[in-house]
Order: structure tokens, then sequence, then C-alpha cells
């Protein structure tokens, strides 16, 4: 249930104003997902990122709707849902989840900016170009980057801390009625 709950918070970082640019719970929420659903499951937070997507287009900005520009963005859903089933779903440690964040955040910043790169006029079609865009999107990158590892690093480590936390307790409870 906190899966889709994620879900529904990614949807409203994206679409409720906020100040940051791309300082979502998209990443984080897709890793959680991936790694707590099996199987057609998967699919349903990529449904809902896409509808956010035609949403913003549509009514936020009021550009028309081509699917064809929002493939690669997609797939990029889809494949970092599977990142979190592959990375996550049977061991989710620190290690583990700083590599999916690292992964997931590293992976939207360079097929996006490519795709920006390939599919408008807005840079150069030149090595140079590519770098232009490239570095005009790191500032993008960092706060996606945080914002990843925030939403992943929360629903990852809280549940693992409360576990933690009740383990410690009832030892601590154990010691005590055996001491008395």
């Amino acid at each position: 249930m906190f899966a889709y709950l994620l879900v529904l918070v990614a949807v409203a970082s994206r679409v409720l104003p906020h100040p940051l640019m791309n300082f979502t719970a998209v990443g984080g929420s897709l890793l959680f997902f991936g790694a707590r659903r099996k199987g057609w499951q998967r699919v349903l937070p990529v449904l809902a990122l896409a509808a956010t997507d035609f949403y913003l287009t549509v009514f936020a900005y009021g550009y028309a709707f081509h699917v064809a520009d929002y493939l690669v963005t997609w797939a990029w859903y889809a494949g970092v849902a599977l990142l979190g089933a592959a990375m996550l779903s049977k061991r989710a440690s620190f290690l583990r989840v700083v590599g999916a964040v690292l992964g997931s955040a590293t992976s939207f910043f360079l097929v996006s900016n490519f795709a920006v790169w390939v599919g408008s006029q807005m840079y150069a079609h030149t090595a140079a170009g590519l770098a232009t865009c490239y570095a005009a999107a790191i500032p993008f990158y960092g706060n996606d980057l945080v914002s990843t590892g925030l939403v992943a690093g929360c629903a990852f480590g809280l549940p693992a801390l409360a576990r933690k936390l009740t383990a410690s307790l009832q030892h601590s409870a154990d010691n005590d009625i055996a001491a008395a």
C-alpha cells in the first residue's frame, strides 16, 4: 500500500508548484515501487506518470501532446521500476540503495538530455552542442539526485530503522524480564 501512496506523492511533486527545478519523488518512488510490487503491477506507476506528463503538457503548459515526444521518458520510468526490482527487491542494503539512486538519477540525466539534443533544435547537433545541453542540465541533475536519494532513503531506510528499534526494544525488554 505504501508503494502506491509514494507514487501519488511523485505525481503531486510534479503537479504542485514548488521552487526547486526537478526536485520530485519520481525516481525514488519508481525504485521503491519496483522493489515492493510484482509483475504487471509495475506498469501502474508508469501509467500514472504518463498521465501526469499528458496533464502537464496539455493543461499546465498549453502545448500539443505528441506520444513520440515521451517514449524515451516512459521507457525510463519502466526501466527504473525494473532497476528497483532487480537491485532492491531481495535485499535493500545501504549500498544497493545508493547504487540504485545513482543509477536512476544519472540515467535520467544522460537519456533525457540526449533525447533533447537529438530531438530538438535547442542545441547544435555537434559534440559541442551535446556538451552544452548536458552542462545546462547540471542543476536539474543535482536536484534529481538529492530528491531521489531522500525519497528512496526514507522509503527503504525508515522501515529498516523501525525494525532495528523494535528489535532493540524487544531485546531490552527480554533482558529486563530475565533480570527480574
